[in-house]
């Protein structure tokens, strides 16, 4: 299958190109061209049967805030609207737990019920959140005008190695620090692996996912965390042990996909 992985000189989108060494795989970042200019993206496109969307400025502080939300919606649409007139039946769209608004809201924010499932209301105030959201309207947008198949998938703080373990020391020293990610994580390999999971689930139409590690980032028992931080939350569910508080059925049973990294000792 060849696929158009943008992104690709990023964290995350270089592991997504590890993960997709058997396919044809057509490599784009912006040292390659510029995913709001029309014309650009339509070259890049020829011949590609699937696409993951991974490009993006990764946090409201990246820019300007005009410059973050207009840089992410821009390469979105003219990405994704481009590839389902160009008639690719397959999308991954890389989007973030920040569609929430919880990750860079200004304001201390909690979820309205744990386990948080897809169908959570987006309750932020910040660029970065609102971006992803978008995103994600662009991807169901898509999906319905142009009948293919898309796929957003929902990540937390992606890392591993010396990344995983700096954020891990931060988290472990204050708990409260990671209160609006809901101490939700995920190993970079296994969020390559969810990709490439999603390139070929049998899913149809658009679908939104979470895709996290099923365990949290701290030391404490997560219905302790949920207690202390975020105490106002309504939980529908058992939070046993070190349960991350983010409803991950859908990424099971549409996708087929379970982490299998964790930072744990003897996990």
């Amino acid at each position: 299958m060849r696929v158009l992985v943008t992104g690709a000189g990023g964290m995350l989108g270089a592991a997504v190109l590890d993960e997709l060494s058997g396919h044809d795989v057509v490599a784009h970042d912006r040292n390659v061209g510029d995913l709001r200019d029309r014309a650009q993206v339509e070259a890049v496109l020829d011949g590609v049967e699937a696409v993951v969307h991974a490009a993006a400025l990764p946090s409201p502080y990246s820019a300007a805030e005009q410059v973050v939300f207009g840089n992410n919606v821009d390469a979105t649409f003219h990405l994704l609207d481009a590839a389902g007139r160009a008639g690719v039946k397959r999308i991954v769209y890389v989007s973030s737990l920040s569609a929430l608004g919880l990750a860079w809201s200004s304001r201390p924010a909690s979820p309205l019920f744990a386990p948080v499932t897809e169908r959570h209301p987006y309750v932020g105030d910040d660029v970065y959140g609102l971006s992803k959201l978008v995103g994600e309207l662009i991807g169901e947008t898509v999906s319905r005008r142009w009948g293919c198949d898309v796929v957003s998938l929902r990540f937390p703080f992606i890392g591993t190695g010396d990344r995983l373990l700096e954020h891990l020391k931060h988290v472990h020293g204050d708990p409260g620090a990671d209160r609006a990610a809901l101490w939700s994580w995920i190993d970079t390999r296994d969020a390559a692996r969810a990709v490439a999971a999603a390139l070929i689930a049998r899913t149809a139409g658009y679908a939104l996912v979470n895709v996290a590690a099923p365990d949290t980032t701290s030391l404490l028992p997560t219905a302790e965390l949920m207690r202390r931080f975020h105490p106002v939350t309504r939980l529908d569910g058992p939070l046993d042990g070190f349960a991350v508080p983010f409803s991950l059925e859908l990424s099971r049973k549409l996708l087929g996909f379970t982490p299998v990294h964790t930072w744990r000792i003897g996990g």
